[in-house]
C-alpha cells in the first residue's frame, strides 16, 4: 500500500474548535499527529488580518492550512500565502455543508463540480512546493457515491493532488443542518476502502465516526491514514495513544496532568500579550473523563477561568479538584 507517514494520523479541521490554542493542546499530547487549522476562506487569507486568521506557533508543526473557496486564482494566491507562512500542507475543503459555504458555492457544493475542483488543485499545485490535498464527502444529496467520488478523484489525480481525505458520509445540503450532517447520513467506510483499492498509488485517509484507538489499526489495513474529528476534541486524552500505537514512539507526556504542566508556559506568554485564559481553557473541558472531580474541574473552568482577570492560579485550582488516581481504579462521577 502506498503510504505517507505525514498522513497516517491527523486531527480534523473543525470550525470554532481547532484554533491555534486547541492545536497547542493537541500537540502536547502527540508529536506526530498532523494538525489542521479551521477552514479559512481564500478571500479572508488574501484580504484579512493574516496573523489573526492563520498565525500559529512553530511548536504546532506539522500543521496544515485548510482553505475554502471555488476560484482557482484566489485559492492559488491564498495557498502561496499559506506556504510562505510555513504551513506543511494546503488542504481544500470539499466537504463542509454549512449554510455559509452553500451561499458561496464551495465546501461540499464542490462535489457537484469535479472539474472545477481539479482546476483549483492544479492552480495551487503550480505555486506551492508543499503537499496540496482535498477533503471531501462521498457525495451530496442524490448523487451516487460510486460515481461522484470516482469523478472527483479522477480530476484531482490528474491535477496532481497529493492525497484525498474522505469523510465517509454523504452531505445532505437540503434538509439537514451541519450538525445533523455529521451524524445522520450513514457511514460507508467500504466506499473509501474501494476507492483506495482502485487507486493504490494515491494516498487516502479516512474520516468520520472514528473514535477509540482500537479502531485505528483496522482502518489502516485498508487506507493510508485516519483522521479524528470530534473525538479528538471532546476526549483529547485519546491523542496520548497516537505516537505509541501508530509510530512506535513514547508519548510526549504521561497523562493530562503532565500535559497541563507543559501548557503553562504557552498560557503565560498568551496572558503577557493581553490574551485571556479562556482562549486555552475552553479546549480543556473534555479532559479527565471518568476521574473523580472531573465535574468540579469543568465547573471551575466555567466559573473562574473565563473572565478578563483569570490566570494560571485559576487553572491550577480547577485541576486540584481532580483525583490523580487512574480512572479504572475509581468510581466515575
Amino acid at each position: 500500500m502506498a503510504s505517507k507517514e505525514w498522513l497516517r494520523f491527523s486531527v480534523a479541521p473543525m470550525m470554532d474548535w481547532t484554533d491555534r490554542y486547541c492545536r497547542v493542546v493537541h500537540r502536547l499530547m502527540s508529536r506526530r499527529a498532523l494538525l489542521y487549522t479551521e477552514m479559512v476562506t481564500a478571500q479572508a487569507v488574501i484580504r484579512g488580518d493574516r496573523q489573526r486568521l492563520i498565525g500559529y506557533d512553530a511548536f504546532e508543526h506539522p500543521v496544515a492550512l485548510q482553505l475554502g473557496g471555488n476560484d482557482p486564482s484566489l485559492l492559488a494566491e491564498a495557498a502561496k500565502i499559506g506556504a510562505d507562512f510555513g504551513y506543511d500542507e494546503i488542504n481544500l475543503n470539499c466537504g463542509c455543508p454549512s449554510d455559509r459555504v452553500q451561499g458561496g458555492a464551495f465546501g461540499a457544493c464542490l462535489m457537484r463540480e469535479p472539474e472545477l475542483v481539479g482546476d483549483c488543485v492544479a492552480a495551487m499545485k503550480a505555486v506551492v512546493p508543499i503537499p496540496v490535498t482535498v477533503k471531501c464527502r462521498i457525495g451530496v444529496d442524490d448523487q451516487d457515491p460510486e460515481v461522484a467520488l470516482d469523478a472527483l478523484t479522477a480530476t484531482v489525480r490528474a491535477a496532481g493532488v497529493d492525497a484525498l481525505i474522505v469523510h465517509a458520509r454523504k452531505a445532505w445540503l437540503q434538509g439537514l443542518s451541519p450538525k445533523e450532517n455529521r451524524e445522520i447520513p450513514p457511514l460507508d467506510y467500504e466506499r473509501a476502502y474501494r476507492l483506495k483499492r482502485a487507486n493504490p498509488d494515491l494516498p487516502v485517509a479516512l474520516n468520520g465516526g472514528i473514535r477509540a484507538p482500537a479502531e485505528w489499526l483496522p482502518h489502516l489495513a485498508h487506507v493510508d491514514g485516519v483522521m479524528l474529528g470530534r473525538e479528538a476534541y471532546q476526549n483529547p486524552e485519546v491523542l496520548l495513544s497516537v505516537d505509541p500505537l501508530l509510530f512506535g514512539e513514547t508519548a510526549p507526556v504521561a497523562d493530562a496532568f503532565e500535559m497541563l504542566e507543559a501548557l503553562e508556559p504557552f498560557i503565560a506568554t498568551h496572558l503577557e500579550r493581553g490574551g485571556r485564559l479562556h482562549a486555552f481553557t475552553r479546549h480543556l473541558v473534555g479532559l479527565f473523563p471518568g476521574r473523580r472531580g472531573s465535574r468540579l474541574f469543568r465547573r471551575h473552568l466555567a466559573e473562574h477561568c473565563v473572565g478578563a482577570g483569570a490566570g494560571l492560579a485559576d487553572l491550577r485550582a480547577a485541576i486540584a479538584h481532580v483525583e490523580r488516581e487512574a480512572p479504572s481504579a475509581i468510581a466515575a462521577e
